[in-house]
């Protein structure tokens, strides 16, 4: 215990250092994995090129490994690491949101929704952290916003929102993108002014 929490420490105050960031990588393209086997049916049922815009954890946590390799390899935190950790925070707490709300309409808890719950808290928690610690560039915020912005517009609009866990949830979970995607663009703002205010 005393081990693990060393090692929490650790990643609050260094998330970028390079131990850290394999294990980290590794979950997430495992968790990609298994994210993108979970929307099949949905993908099945989706146009070809409509598939970027269906499986939103799984591509979030897909561009987060792509991130951490491009800093790996000599590259400073920029845009692609602004657009994870923004979809991160943002997908992780809404699947969070959605699957709570689904529990508290009297749907019933399964091994397979806690698990969900717990993994997609653990992408907001690592969006947030390591924001925090990012240089951020100029085009970071409004690059992530037009994404976030877009996404939302073709998830609730053209109706390729995640397949939800229960009827009557559609505005519920079309009300938690909308906040989240302001908290998502608040968590840039701040971590942009904190980090490096002078990055272009």
């Amino acid at each position: 215990m005393h081990i693990l929490a060393e090692l929490l420490a650790e990643l609050w105050h260094r998330p970028w250092r390079s131990s850290l960031l394999w294990p980290i990588i590794i979950i997430n393209i495992a968790g990609s994995v298994y994210g993108f086997y979970w929307y099949r049916a949905q993908l099945a049922e989706t146009p070809r090129y409509l598939w970027p815009l269906v499986p939103d954890s799984p591509l979030s946590t897909t561009l987060f490994a792509l991130g951490l390799l491009l800093v790996l390899a000599g590259r400073r935190p920029g845009l692609v690491v602004a657009v994870a950790c923004a979809t991160t925070i943002k997908y992780g707490l809404w699947a969070v949101g959605v699957i709570t709300h689904y529990w508290a309409l009297g749907g019933q808890f399964t091994f397979t929704e806690g698990m969900l719950w717990l993994s997609h808290l653990g992408m907001a928690l690592e969006g947030f952290i390591f924001l925090r610690k990012s240089p951020l560039p100029a085009r970071a915020v409004p690059g992530a916003l037009l994404w976030m912005v877009f996404n939302d517009y073709m998830d609730y609009v053209r109706g390729l929102h995640p397949y939800l866990f229960a009827p009557g949830q559609e505005g519920f979970a079309f009300w938690l993108a909308a906040g989240l995607t302001l908290l998502a663009i608040f968590s840039l703002v701040r971590a942009r002014i904190s980090n490096h205010p002078t990055v272009n």
